[in-house]
């Protein structure tokens, strides 16, 4: 009975420890930038194991040198009321939650009508706030599990309490994947219109913003309608957005 209480004590504080890592990780972000975030590393990795080569296109850029039009665009796309919010949008995550148990539901009614074994495919729809992803892609792996979402919850509050709004954009804005081993706004201007992100014009930025889901997808689709059409939804909807 000791030793079970003597494991239990070492992996509270093991669990203490960490979050007091992550905690003065993320102070230090107020003033030095992250130099890379765990999900960059992962996919640069997985690049240099399958093609031996390693490719990592990547500039930081103050928010100054970041076009504002693709600063709306991003929040149009991907979480409009990030001024308001403190890291989590609980109506968001209802939505999400709500119009993913659609989805199942007519997947399985689908699957059923087929007569197959092979259930019907499921289009999950993601809920999370910027600063939720910036969580994510800064410290944590791409595991599905309730530790891990807790992980982010904490990591998530933990970057609204220590960092402005405008810092937060600024860090996610760098560091967001735009395509295999394009990181960050400059780069991924560069990469797709041989420009700087502060020249972004608003159909460019826009169409960056609904690339961001998947990125590497839309990288092998220019020409895709869904992009083109989606991206004038999104030019429509900037000016309704408030930068932090």
């Amino acid at each position: 009975m000791k030793a079970f209480s003597r494991w239990c004590l070492l992996l509270l504080m093991a669990g203490l420890a960490l979050q007091l890592f992550f905690v003065l990780r993320i102070g230090s972000m107020a003033f030095v930038a992250p130099e890379s975030t765990a999900f960059e590393r992962s996919q640069i990795w997985q690049i240099l194991a399958r093609d031996g080569r390693l490719p990592w296109r990547q500039e930081w850029q103050a928010m100054s040198a970041i076009s504002r039009n693709l600063q709306r665009a991003v929040l149009a796309s991907e979480d409009s009321a990030f001024p308001k919010h403190h890291g989590i949008w609980w109506d968001s995550i209802e939505k999400a939650w709500d119009k993913n148990s659609k989805a199942k539901a007519r997947a399985e009614q689908k699957t059923q009508q087929r007569a197959s074994a092979t259930p019907a495919p499921v289009k999950i729809v993601g809920g999370s706030t910027i600063t939720q992803q910036l969580a994510k892609n800064l410290f944590l792996s791409g595991e599905r599990s309730m530790l891990r979402k807790a992980q982010e919850a904490i990591i998530t509050l933990t970057l609204e309490t220590l960092l402005s709004k405008q810092r937060i954009l600024e860090i996610y804005l760098n560091s967001v994947e735009w395509g295999e081993g394009v990181f960050g706004a400059e780069a991924a201007a560069q990469h797709y219109f041989r420009k700087p992100a502060a020249q972004l014009s608003a159909w460019e930025a826009a169409r960056l913003a609904v690339m961001l889901p998947r990125p590497r997808y839309f990288e092998k689709r220019p020409d895709s309608p869904y992009l083109a059409s989606r991206a004038e939804v999104i030019v429509g909807r900037m000016n309704d957005v408030a930068l932090p």
